[in-house]
């Protein structure tokens, strides 16, 4: 599983017109679901979510995390976090999981967080969705739960 983490300001997600999920502070997970992703993958990477240290302290460290501060998550599937693009122009998606086990996978996430008590907006499987982010810092990192980067 691999997963883009921005730390926001606000942020929600537009389909067809109509919002679908919005937050106020947090953070922004861009996820995207790998072949053979299970357990062990929801696990790591819910706990990195609730867990990193992404918010600053008083002394403006980054030193707090999402659950420290009571934020919450916008978690929006994108299976394009596993495009190969080592060869040609266009990118391979070989790696991502088909539909129908990445939604599974995608919503025992959410399950995951929403379990801990984390606030969490989602965006809608498999739809052309507009984001719209204020990204606070900026503040980015990515997470490979086989860690690969």
């Amino acid at each position: 599983m691999r997963a883009v983490i921005q730390r926001v300001r606000s942020a929600s997600v537009t389909v067809d017109g109509v919002v679908v999920g919005r937050i106020a502070r947090g953070v922004v997970v861009l996820v995207g679901i790998g072949r053979g992703d299970g357990a062990a993958d929801i696990a790591y990477v819910a706990r990195k979510i609730r867990e990193l240290r992404l918010f600053e302290d008083e002394g403006g460290r980054l030193n707090r995390s999402l659950t420290e501060v009571g934020g919450a998550a916008l978690v929006v599937s994108q299976f394009t976090l596993y495009g190969d693009c080592r060869r040609g122009r266009r990118p391979s998606f070989d790696a991502a999981a088909p539909p129908q086990a990445a939604r599974a996978v995608y919503e025992a996430l959410v399950g995951a967080l929403q379990d801990d008590g984390t606030h969490v907006a989602t965006g809608m499987f498999q739809a052309m969705m507009d984001v719209s982010l204020v990204n606070d810092g900026p503040v980015t990192v990515l997470l490979d739960s086989r860690r690969q980067f």
